[in-house]
């Protein structure tokens, strides 16, 4: 069992706001882009957040382990924070505000905390398990809709084929729903957990991009597939998030959350 929560919690939240506002600094002058891989940007202010985030987070908790996007692994134990320094980067290194910092806590195999900040926004999202999500300290909860009526943001991967995205976009358009793509799963997360759109779905993500939007989308009432099955806080996975009431509607459309072989039949 992890002590101390309480701490963690108020560390988690003071350090993603210092740190959406080192991204704020970096993105008002010109830095450093380079390309990991096709569209998969990194620019100096991702390693610099970075460092900084578990710099402060090692100070206070210096048994805990890490898992950040640019760092790796580092560390061992039940105790463990997963970070994206910024997630957005490509919106970044373009200019354009819509990128954020997220950190997940999680203890042992439970997803505990979760805080993501959106500086060039002002807002500062967090969840703890059991003890619901808030934006800049209000109450979230997610918004039901009619599949017809719904807002479903659907996230792209050059880790999965272009006909993967493109079937994807067709299958969940054929349910009535509409889409987009703002180019951040972490945001893309939260804003299914504030209510602002109905559901969120990747056919491939990273965990340092989604558990603590997920935690806040379980905490607002939302539902999620189990992301963390056959090591996804290692290797990834598909990811779909919804209002209650879209699950079954999703599903169908997305095979995200049927048997695996199903899912693989779907996106290959």
């Amino acid at each position: 069992m992890i002590r101390d929560l309480d701490s963690r919690e108020e560390a988690i939240v003071a350090v993603a706001r210092e740190a959406g506002e080192l991204a704020r600094e970096f993105f008002s002058k010109p830095i450093e882009i380079k390309l990991k891989g096709k569209q998969d940007y990194i620019t100096e202010a991702d390693g610099q957040v970075e460092r900084m985030i578990i710099s402060r987070l090692k100070a206070r908790f210096p048994n805990d382990a890490f898992l950040g996007e640019e760092g790796g692994a580092e560390g061992a134990g039940d105790a463990l924070w997963v970070i994206d320094p910024i997630d957005g980067t490509a919106n970044f290194a373009h200019g354009i505000p819509h990128f954020c910092v997220s950190i997940a806590f999680m203890a042992g195999t439970e997803l505990a905390l979760g805080a993501i900040a959106a500086p060039m926004y002002g807002e500062l999202y967090r969840a703890r398990a059991g003890r619901g999500a808030f934006l800049n300290d209000r109450p979230m909860r997610v918004t039901d809709a009619d599949i017809k009526q719904a807002v479903v943001e659907l996230g792209w991967s050059s880790r999965r084929p272009v006909r993967a995205y493109t079937a994807l976009i067709e299958r969940v358009l054929g349910t009535g729903a509409t889409f987009l793509r703002a180019g951040s799963g972490a945001l893309g997360l939260a804003y299914v957990a504030a209510g602002r759109t109905h559901g969120y779905c990747e056919m491939h993500i990273n965990s340092w991009d989604t558990l603590a939007g997920l935690l806040m989308v379980r905490e607002a009432g939302g539902w999620s597939n189990d992301f963390l099955a056959s090591d996804g806080l290692r290797r990834g996975n598909a990811v779909l998030a919804c209002a209650p009431g879209l699950k079954d509607a999703l599903v169908t459309a997305t095979g995200v959350g049927q048997a695996n072989e199903k899912l693989e039949r779907r996106i290959s």
